[in-house]
């Protein structure tokens, strides 16, 4: 590889932030697979119901969670 070739990468790597939209659409997408992972698990054990709304109630607790930590 070109020495030159890995500084060019690493000054545009480096130099962008990328597009906000990507990362709150992948941020969306993992907090609700996650969350209704949770919940099933959770309904598993009897411990909560699978429903549409606490999938929706976790997935915006994690979406939330998660904004924070990421954008901070």
């Amino acid at each position: 590889m070109d020495d030159g070739e890995a500084d060019g990468f690493e000054a545009g790597a480096s130099g962008s932030r990328g597009d906000p939209r990507v990362l709150l659409a992948l941020n969306a997408a993992l907090s609700a697979s996650f969350g209704a992972t949770v919940v099933w698990g959770l309904s598993m054990l009897d411990a909560a119901e699978l429903s549409v709304i606490n999938v929706a109630t976790a997935t915006i607790v994690l979406f939330s969670l998660t904004y924070l930590v990421a954008m901070r």
